[in-house]
């Protein structure tokens, strides 16, 4: 690895750091117990997810419909959300290796 990369990889953890803690501090002064706080930091979750795994459902095929379909249904039956993933990804490997 060159300095430069090497450089380049420190200043980005930093900066990465830096914004992870930096909301982490500002939340300190942020009243949790106000309605609007606490209904937003609610929203973050599946705002989140759902950003993450759009792209894998619209640009999927039939092991990430699947995969979708069991963690949705695992979800409603159990009401976990790491019950709903671990089963999704379970299914999508296996739907995987039968295609």
């Amino acid at each position: 690895m060159t300095p430069d990369v090497a450089i380049a990889l420190a200043v980005m953890a930093a900066v990465s750091y830096a914004c992870r803690i930096g909301g982490f501090l500002l939340m300190r002064f942020a009243p949790i117990d106000a309605p609007r706080v606490r209904a937003w930091l609610g929203g973050i979750p599946i705002a989140i997810m759902g950003s993450l795994l759009a792209p894998a459902l619209l640009k999927g095929g039939p092991a990430e419909w699947i995969g979708f379909a069991v963690a949705g249904g695992t979800y409603k039956a159990t009401g976990s959300d790491i019950a709903a993933v671990a089963a999704a990804v379970l299914a999508v490997a296996l739907v995987r290796t039968q295609l």
